[in-house]
């Protein structure tokens, strides 16, 4: 299980928010003013799911989520974000 000690609720989902990028795909180094948000995560934990609405994603899942997506929190100086599983694109 995760070493969180959160746990979201009905249909939330818990995702550790993955690296910025630090070069570009030709290799030119990018600066931390110029750095885009991640829209890519790790699931780290979920709730249970709503009645009749089980979750789809589970624990390890790579995610795809919106740019505005969920609510930035920090937890033992890692930065996790929490979202209803309705923000969530897509598993890659």
């Amino acid at each position: 299980m995760s070493s969180t000690k959160i746990t979201p609720l009905a249909d939330r989902v818990l995702v550790e928010v993955a690296p910025a990028e630090e070069r570009t795909a030709s290799g030119i180094i990018i600066p931390d003013t110029a750095k885009e948000k991640p829209q890519k995560g790790k699931v780290i934990a979920v709730g249970n799911g709503k009645k009749d609405e089980p979750l789809t994603v589970k624990v390890g899942d790579e995610v795809l989520y919106g740019k505005y997506a969920g609510t930035e929190i920090t937890v033992e100086g890692k930065e996790y974000l929490i979202m209803r599983e309705s923000d969530i694109f897509a598993i890659v």
